[in-house]
């Protein structure tokens, strides 16, 4: 379709699948089949001074009359009219649903106000063809967090890992909350996972996909499991010990990665000190000295 009837602006499109969805992750399974899953792309367009409105209209009535079923799956029906998730799309109004930013965010002030699902969505997926390069661009971009953003985020959460996991849990406990203590796990594990995710210098996508995620990831991949068991076992039958046994276990891997990328000062196995050196290491002053939890 694009080789035939739009040969005169194919070298100004992107070409490929990328945003929410599970299918963007190369998650889906049959589950995934209840909704949303069906065969389609994405054609992203630079702004109308490239490809004017007449010929982008054209391009989605086009993307519309594709077959209606391949490999025995049929496709919902797709509005020229906007608010979809494939189809044709420009790269600036994409990139602005996902980060907030046409062009992505360019100083540390804007890459902080991206939650990082967000920046998953941005960057997730693949491109399949860009002759004109800007979605492209824009995309490698998205994908190198600021280095002070990185620290100053990855220190809030290893601060309110230690707070939650190392003190909180077995003080709420020890008072007989185990409430309390249930939500302290869970508030260990949600800063755990984005706290794996900013090592590794990936992004965690929305929190259903999370743990599907961290199992692929380079490194602390391994301490999934054990945080999946804490929020997922009742704090009975003397388990209290031993998912402060995990939580311990779960710090010493964390802090390994921390100071094998050289980024905490800190020799002990507290969280706490350890997310201290990290923000440290943050070389914007300003950035630095604001609260170590202003980036979480």
């Amino acid at each position: 379709m694009l080789a035939s009837e739009f040969s005169s602006i194919r070298d100004m499109l992107a070409v490929g699948l990328a945003g929410a969805g599970s299918e963007c992750f190369g998650f889906d399974d049959d589950i995934s089949q209840d909704h949303d899953f069906e065969p389609g792309f994405c054609i992203f367009l630079p702004g109308e001074d490239v490809v004017d409105r007449q010929t982008a209209f054209r391009l989605e009535r086009a993307y519309n009359a594709l077959p209606k079923e391949f490999m025995g799956f049929k496709r919902s029906y797709v509005s020229p009219v906007g608010g979809k998730r494939r189809g044709v799309l420009r790269t600036a109004e994409f990139y602005e649903e996902h980060t907030g930013f046409a062009a992505g965010p360019q100083s540390n002030e804007e890459w902080l106000r991206v939650p990082e699902y967000a920046l998953a969505e941005a960057t997730n997926g693949e491109v399949f063809e860009d002759n004109y390069g800007e979605f492209s661009a824009i995309r490698t971009a998205l994908l190198e967090m600021p280095e002070d953003v990185r620290l100053k985020k990855l220190a809030g959460r290893l601060l309110l890992m230690a707070q939650s996991g190392q003190y909180n849990y077995e003080r709420c406990l020890a008072h007989g909350e185990t409430g309390a203590a249930q939500l302290a796990l869970f508030e260990f594990v949600k800063n755990a996972l984005s706290a794996a995710f900013l090592i590794n210098r990936r992004y965690m996508p929305f929190y259903k996909w999370a743990f599907r995620a961290m199992r692929d990831l380079p490194a602390l991949a391994e301490t999934a499991g054990d945080l999946e068991y804490l929020i997922s076992t009742a704090n009975a039958f003397g388990l209290e010990k031993e998912k402060a046994v995990l939580i311990e276990k779960t710090a010493s891997a964390f802090i390994t990665q921390l100071q094998e990328q050289g980024i905490t000062d800190a020799i002990c196995l507290e969280l706490e000190k350890h997310a201290y050196s990290v923000n440290d290491h943050v070389k914007d002053n300003g950035l630095r000295t604001a609260n170590v939890l202003s980036a979480v």
